[in-house]
């Protein structure tokens, strides 16, 4: 079983190990539906053209989670998120590897606050700020 990080054990600057991710139409259009985002953007390829894209986009709720697993991944079990602070960019679509980063920016007492972002061929697609509150 994974250990949690202790606030005690972090420092400031310290990186969390990176993260690529393809991503496919099945996690575009699953992520939105397992969201109840109905968007016909996020399923139908021909609605997203029509909007201007090349292709169906992942919902915002889709990559929380995937930022939210990311940084829960790392902290350990036993690490609750507080607070989460989230800019979308440019799209992520089916094709796209987003590149998933993280640093520590901030400790105090048995907390945390942990800086995400995602790029992709596209540019920047989400950055994210994660306060957690550690054992």
């Amino acid at each position: 079983m994974q250990k949690t990080f202790s606030a005690s054990e972090l420092e400031i600057g310290q990186e969390l190990p990176s993260l690529d991710l393809q991503t496919t139409a099945t996690i575009v259009a699953g992520g939105a539906l397992a969201s109840r985002d109905y968007t016909p953007v996020h399923h139908d390829k021909a609605v997203a053209i029509a909007q201007g894209l090349p292709d169906i986009f992942m919902n915002i709720l889709t990559t929380q989670g995937i930022c939210s697993r990311f940084v829960t991944d790392w902290a350990g079990p036993d690490a609750i998120v507080t607070r989460v602070r989230t800019k979308l960019g440019g799209p992520n679509m089916p094709g796209d590897v987003l590149k998933i980063r993280g640093k520590v920016v901030a400790t105090e007492g048995r907390c945390a606050d942990v800086e995400v972002a995602g790029n992709n061929a596209w540019g920047n697609h989400v950055t994210a700020t994660f306060s957690l509150r550690l054992p």
